[in-house]
């Protein structure tokens, strides 16, 4: 075969499936295996015709053209593409060309065309400068490995970076921090099955590379919020022997690390981006699918401009069936060949957007997830925003998906925080009403789409925004090492520092920071709904105020594992918070009802009746009582709030009549610095107790 071959024969392949495959009829033979025999379909509808360019494993370039069309998937047979190839995509010269050679640089053509990578292609391989898709066997040792599928009632998610989990741990050999085979290390393991997280929900991993408004200041994107192929795990997350070793090597380590999660009874959830490419707007790179279809998978106006949902310059077009068929062979993929538990999807409006531009809760995509049996069967989150219009859409998404929930985040800011600073200043807080809707699941919010409060992911913080730490130590972000003169990240954070700007060593504030900690971590925990722990919360860890730490790859964001005496105070608190939810839950339903929330709810004031419409309604009230009950007839506990000021005297309540009434409260946690003396103590239904100043007391019946 010459090294460029632009012959036009038709073949017998086929434009299913798209991507690399054994042809039909070759599976399982020596001529496969041997020959590396492949299938090969693009679906490209922007060129008229298109070349694959490719290198075997010591091999040299060859160029062959697709000679078939179908419905714009260009496909044909290449015989010599053997697992380990490298290769890309081009529009084919209408000219005929000199033979292939490979630049330094670049391998282009005579009208200097960059490669394109394939949308299906399994891994990425860069070197000089030089992006191609890999060719890739999928074979591994799972030893009986499956998916855990556990309820979601039941889950606790902890949200980490692959990398900054593990470069400054101490105990994880320094050839494996940063990376998969780090996440996997048994510290690491022991210290996320001591804590009692159940999932560990990922930022993403899929291959990303950084924006060239990032490289010119020297930094890159850590988060890693740019995907440019979504069936490819970032190599730079492997060992270095493995990336030494190759995309097989970097594939097993990933699988070998979901295994490890998987033995130690943990989920592993992806954070996954499907809204936009590393592309960036029509002035920005071209990768992939610029050079393949623009105007098929972007969405664009009537005018051919790019419509932007997602502040990232494009945003992928769910109106496109191919995209749609894009993005649900990904995440079947990933769940098929790397058993992932589950996805949580960044500005997942954008991906239910209709040909109006509107979200759409009946939207083609969302339908197809519905009805696949793989992907019906995972975890899907939403993060339910974007930042196009109508963007904000928080319990609207369709039965089978959880959102995350910032009306929990706000509403627990709010009354613990911006409130505490409002009445030590002389000012005004609010009323309980807004935290007791949080804690009880923010029911009303997803009653319409006919979900209950297990729909609600409530969190605090998250990658994006300060860490919990940050919300008590600072007034302000601090985001000057980002390059951008602290203009990004944003303003609204409901955070209080208690009186001094970042760190001090006034004991009095470091103690009042460290119960508001407590009264965030414990209110999270103990609210219905589903609970998600930002990595390195249950440490103190701190980024010194910066807000969108999104470019910064290094100790700022990296999980500090020094022990402190608020390190060792917040993860043993942590602890203790997760679990009595455990202990709370073990009587609780699995679901709790849409609509009659009366038989397991139970509010009542500091003087043990029943709240009453002025009481939600008054910010000078802010003491109520939460009394839980069970599927079967009895009472788990009382939870007691006191967001005020001063120190209050409660009466606790003496039952309800649906339920069998209790005899007596033991009081297994308080938030105030007085635990360790109170905890045990025991009062009678209907006797009197102190509830502490800007305390959360919990009680056992």
């Amino acid at each position: 075969m010459p090294l460029f071959d632009t012959a036009s024969t038709m073949d017998s392949s086929t434009a299913v499936p798209l991507g690399v495959s054994v042809p039909r009829g070759d599976s399982g033979g020596t001529r496969h295996r041997a020959g590396g025999r492949a299938n090969v379909a693009c679906y490209a509808p922007g060129v008229p015709s298109l070349e694959i360019v490719y290198i075997a494993p010591g091999g040299d370039w060859r160029v062959q053209a697709l000679p078939n069309v179908t419905d714009g998937v260009h496909h044909g047979i290449v015989e010599d593409l053997p697992y380990g190839a490298r290769y890309g995509f081009r529009p084919a010269s209408h000219e005929q060309s000199l033979p292939l050679a490979m630049p330094t640089r670049e391998v282009e053509d005579d009208g200097g065309q960059p490669l394109l990578l394939d949308p299906y292609g399994r891994a990425v391989d860069q070197r000089d400068g030089v992006l191609t898709s890999v060719r890739m066997a999928g074979d591994f040792s799972w030893d009986g490995d499956e998916r855990l599928r556990l309820k979601w009632r039941d889950t606790i998610i902890y949200e980490a970076h692959v990398r900054g989990q593990t470069m400054l741990h101490p105990d994880v050999p320094r050839e494996l921090r940063g990376t998969y085979a780090g996440m996997a290390h048994p510290a690491v393991v022991e210290h996320l099955t001591s804590l009692g997280i159940t999932s560990v929900q990922l930022l993403p991993v899929h291959f990303h590379l950084d924006e060239p408004h990032l490289q010119d200041l020297g930094l890159t994107n850590y988060w890693g919020y740019n995907t440019a192929a979504f069936f490819a795990p970032h190599p730079a997350y492997a060992t270095k022997a493995a990336q030494e070793a190759g995309p097989k090597a970097v594939q097993d380590e990933f699988k070998g690390m979901v295994k490890a999660l998987h033995a130690a009874g943990l989920e592993v959830i992806l954070d996954v981006v499907y809204n936009h490419t590393a592309e960036g707007g029509p002035d920005g790179q071209t990768v992939s699918f610029r050079g393949l279809g623009e105007d098929k998978y972007y969405r664009t106006d009537g005018h051919g401009r790019y419509v932007d949902t997602t502040g990232c310059g494009n945003s992928l077009n769910f109106g496109e069936p191919r995209v749609v068929q894009l993005v649900v062979d990904s995440l079947r993929y990933w769940v098929d060949e790397f058993h992932i538990d589950g996805f949580r999807f960044d500005l997942a409006v954008t991906l239910c957007r209709n040909a109006a531009n509107e979200f759409d809760p009946r939207h083609p995509f969302l339908l197809a997830v519905a009805a696949d049996p793989v992907l019906s069967d995972v975890k899907l989150i939403a993060e339910p925003w974007d930042v196009g219009y109508g963007g904000w859409q928080t319990g609207r998404f369709p039965v089978g998906w959880v959102d995350w929930n910032d009306h929990f985040r706000d509403s627990l800011r709010s009354f613990w925080l911006a409130d505490r600073a409002a009445l030590e200043n002389g000012g005004h807080g609010g009323s309980v009403a807004r935290l007791a809707d949080s804690l009880s699941g923010s029911a009303a919010l997803f009653q319409a789409s006919g979900r209950s409060r297990l729909a609600s992911v409530n969190y605090i913080t998250a990658h994006d925004g300060f860490t919990l730490n940050d919300l008590v130590s600072f007034d302000r972000k601090h985001n000057e090492d980002n390059g951008e003169q602290n203009r990004d990240g944003h303003g609204d954070n409901r955070s209080y520092n208690h009186g001094v700007e970042g760190p001090t060593e006034n004991g009095d504030i470091l103690a009042k920071r460290a119960q508001s900690r407590r009264n965030l971590m414990a209110s999270l925990l103990i609210s219905l709904g589903v609970p998600m722990i930002t990595a390195g919360d249950e440490l103190a860890r701190t980024q010194l105020g910066n807000n969108n730490a999104y470019c910064q790859d290094n100790a700022i964001t990296w999980v500090d594992w020094t022990r402190t005496p608020e390190s060792h105070e917040m993860l043993r608190s942590t602890k203790r918070y997760i679990r009595l939810r455990k202990e709370f839950l073990a009587a609780q339903p699995h679901d709790f009802p849409v609509r009659d929330e009366q038989s397991y709810l139970y509010w009542f004031d500091q003087d043990g009746r029943p709240m009453s419409t002025e009481r939600w309604n008054d910010p000078h009230h802010r003491v109520v009582q939460l009394l839980l009950g069970t599927d079967d007839g009895e009472f788990a506990g009382l939870i007691v709030v006191n967001g005020g000021t001063s120190d209050v005297q409660i009466t606790l309540p003496e039952g309800a009549a649906e339920q069998a009434a209790p005899r007596r409260f033991e009081l297994r946690l308080t938030t105030s610095p007085l635990h360790e003396q109170r905890q045990g103590g025991v009062v009678a239904a209907g006797g009197t107790d102190v509830a502490e100043a800007n305390s959360i007391s919990i009680y056992r019946t």
